[in-house]
């Protein structure tokens, strides 16, 4: 059984925009998604909207529903009230192209100052078996499916833009962190971590990790142990005089 929905879909872009007002059929089961997707095809054809699977798999539509970021495909819309408006606008954290489209550019630049895995030069094919344990260690994240709802959500650049040349947010952090873990990675990207990535700016309050579509443990797993192991290289001189 359906019924009939109050949503406010934010239109515009870069230069200026507001809130859009639709009345529009729900039907059971359907996501935001399939809202948005019902007012572009019966009343707003040139609504902007990045979308791919449906499925929760592939980041694209990102958005933030009723001021909560979260992906438009997973989010169900009998988990608002009938009577209740949903607010659609989109991401904060990134400059607005068009409509719910936003430039998430920053993301890629950051991602590209991290090495990439680096193992010994002389490896064979062959050589080494790697224990299941260190497979697992690092498996939770490498479920991240960039839809950087971690990296909008954080405050240090949602609410301080001139951070995001210092900042290069939680997604970057659980890279490096998945890399540290490897057995046959040869880099040490701790110092990186802090000096080039801005590690010390985050204040660990797990905002990233309540958003995770994917449930990764971003600050417990990925953030606060990358911090321990920067602090015993940087900071501690006991490590260091042991290191020398």
């Amino acid at each position: 059984m359906g019924h009939q929905a109050h949503v406010r879909i934010w239109r515009g872009d870069a230069s200026k925009g507001a809130l859009v007002d639709f009345d529009v059929t729900v039907n059971e089961g359907e996501v935001v998604l399939d809202v948005v997707h019902r007012v572009q095809a019966t009343e707003a054809n040139d609504l902007a909207v990045r979308w791919n699977c449906k499925a929760g798999k592939c980041g694209s539509c990102s958005a933030e529903v009723n001021g909560r970021p979260r992906l438009m495909c997973m989010t169900r819309m009998n988990t608002f009230a009938e009577d209740e408006t949903v607010t659609i606008t989109p991401l904060r954290a990134f400059p607005v192209i068009r409509d719910l489209v936003t430039d998430v550019s920053y993301n890629y630049e950051k991602a590209r100052q991290v090495p990439a895995f680096t193992p010994p030069a002389d490896l064979q094919p062959g050589e080494v078996r790697m224990k299941q344990i260190d497979v697992e260690r690092s498996q939770e994240f490498r479920k991240c499916i960039e839809c950087f709802l971690c990296q909008n959500t954080c405050h240090v650049v949602r609410d301080h833009e001139d951070n995001k040349a210092a900042f290069a947010g939680p997604r970057q952090f659980i890279r490096v962190a998945e890399l540290d873990m490897h057995p046959l990675d040869t880099l040490d990207r701790r110092a990186l971590a802090q000096h080039d990535l801005g590690l010390g700016l985050c204040n660990i309050t797990k905002c990233c990790t309540e958003v995770c579509p994917e449930h990764i443990h971003i600050t417990d797993n990925a953030i606060i142990p990358m911090k321990e192991r920067v602090v015993d290289l940087l900071f501690d001189p006991t490590y260091r005089r042991r290191g020398d």
